[in-house]
């Protein structure tokens, strides 16, 4: 029998024999950090809860002996399933391998449980590499309705992953409702067009259609509840110091500049970003904090960080008066206070930092989580300064580069990412001292939408990629192999046909550069 699992299990032990499934099969669990797990087979399946464990064919066991998050035990033999586990993570993980242990119809999202269902004998043990394993969706360049948000839930979960990075703010749209200040989705969330082609391309056109959307403050908690009920935390980013025209087009008066401003049409780094000189910009930016933290149960908050341009702070008498005031060396400087004073402020709401590795620029904030994009020069250097990172480089985890030659593909930002690449990466990297592993949290794959319009466009930037980045973040590097990664795959590509997913064919014929 074909056995496909994606991400490829720590140790299986396989027999060529088969248990079948049943719709009238009984399932007895005792813990109640089985039930995300159980509800979530259920949905497929409605399995009849047995009294005890002896009048059940499927199992779920709590097994203190369990160390490690996210770890299980999947043993499948003439006697039935029997799942452990010692939290919630790990019975939901052993049910992503359970189903795809079964036939690929399961995987319909009109699979209703009506016949007979074969699994294969196995022994598995299980854990993840990385206690950080994300993806993350810019919603801000192209706004993605609540239902494609949900799915998008459901695609890290299958692939057990347990971080969604969610990108709510940005110079072309804010997508997350603030009562204290409603002119961030009256205004601040509709843009009046949208570049046409490339960014790049001269000379520039727009499409001039309004183009947006936000999310309401419920519509938020129900996606966090979703997301909480398959085992995934959710990440928020609220963009600062840069990225923020969208935000200074409602609210100028946070702007080093008098006048108004438009929410951003093009793509790219623009000048106008918020006032660090003003104190007024302070209070703003931690009163929508403070709502977000309200909203987001996360420990972690991201604050962006990234390509904020130093033009306005240059010049802007505020904002040389707070460096002249905090006897800052210059505006690099400025931007370090400006992050460690949102740091101070999330440090008494009981969070944590996260911010793009241009928060090393100037001064680390003392508690502060790098996301190491620009390379991993970033992530190094603040590992071995024993900071937390997450690595997240361009060259290995940006879903928004091309995936083979450009003639083949639809429009994207640009550079080469081939589905071969993103599998060879090792988030750990072989400069930094074993002393400072436990640093490196693990890594994320990146999804800009800015020449991603649609749902069906993610999708295809996001697969089969995220399948790779799954066993770079769990899987042992010894059990890894590309030519066996591609066997299992063509599986998961019907599962995802089934599913309707509109998955890249790309790897079939793009070439890892150099081979």
């Amino acid at each position: 029998m074909k056995i496909s699992v994606i991400p490829k299990p720590v140790m299986m032990e396989t027999e060529n024999n088969v248990f079948t499934i049943t719709k009238e099969m009984k399932l007895n669990y005792i813990s109640e950090d089985a039930v995300k797990a159980v509800n979530y087979l259920n949905s497929k399946f409605h399995f009849v809860r047995a009294k005890d464990k002896s009048g059940a064919k499927i199992n779920f066991l709590a097994d203190k002996k369990i160390e490690r998050e996210g770890e299980y035990n999947l043993q499948i033999g003439s006697d039935g399933i029997e799942i452990s586990a010692n939290d919630e993570s790990g019975f939901f993980y052993a049910v992503q391998t359970l189903l795809q242990l079964m036939p690929v119809e399961v995987f319909d999202p009109k699979f209703k449980a009506e016949k007979k269902y074969d699994v294969p004998f196995v022994k598995i043990n299980d854990y993840p590499r990385f206690e950080y394993r994300g993806m993350h969706l810019d919603v801000c360049r192209h706004f993605m309705p609540v239902e494609f948000v949900k799915k998008y839930i459901d695609y890290l979960a299958m692939h057990k992953m347990n971080k969604f990075h969610w990108h709510l703010t940005e110079d072309q749209g804010w997508r997350i409702e603030i009562k204290k200040y409603p002119k961030l989705t009256q205004i601040s969330a509709f843009r009046d067009g949208t570049v046409i082609g490339h960014s790049r391309d001269e000379p520039k056109k727009y499409d001039n259609i309004k183009h947006g959307g936000f999310y309401t403050q419920e519509q938020i908690k129900d996606v966090i509840k979703y997301a909480e009920e398959r085992c995934i935390t959710i990440i928020p980013e609220i963009e600062l110091p840069g990225h923020s025209v969208a935000a200074l087009a409602a609210y100028p008066q946070f702007a080093c500049t008098d006048g108004s401003f438009e929410v951003e049409k093009n793509w790219g780094v623009f000048d106008d970003v918020y006032c660090a000189g003003k104190e007024g910009t302070f209070t703003f930016l931690t009163d929508i904090l403070t709502e977000v933290i309200e909203l987001f149960p996360s420990k972690y908050i991201h604050i962006g960080g990234d390509e904020c341009p130093k033009t306005q702070w240059k010049v802007c008498p505020d904002c040389q008066a707070k460096i002249k005031k905090e006897k800052l060396k210059d505006e690099h400087e400025l931007q370090s206070y400006f992050i460690k004073r949102i740091e101070k402020f999330l440090i008494s709401k009981n969070r944590q930092l996260i911010g793009w590795d241009e928060i090393l620029e100037g001064g680390l904030a003392p508690e502060a989580t790098v996301m190491s994009w620009r390379g991993t020069k970033g992530g190094i250097a603040a590992a071995n300064d024993n900071h937390n990172v997450i690595m997240t480089p361009t060259s290995h985890c940006y879903f928004d580069y091309y995936q083979d030659e450009k003639s083949k593909e639809p429009l994207a930002i640009g550079g080469y990412l081939p589905l071969e690449k993103v599998y060879s990466y090792d988030p750990l990297p072989s400069e930094l001292p074993k002393e400072k592993h436990k640093y490196i949290l693990g890594a994320q794959g990146n999804v800009w939408t800015e020449y991603m319009k649609t749902p069906e466009h993610v999708e295809y930037m996001v697969f089969p990629r995220i399948d790779a980045m799954s066993e770079v973040t769990w899987t042992p590097v010894k059990n890894k192999n590309y030519e066996e990664f591609k066997t299992r795959l063509e599986t998961q590509l019907e599962r995802y046909k089934l599913m309707g997913i509109n998955y890249s064919k790309s790897h079939y014929t793009a070439k890892l550069k150099g081979k």
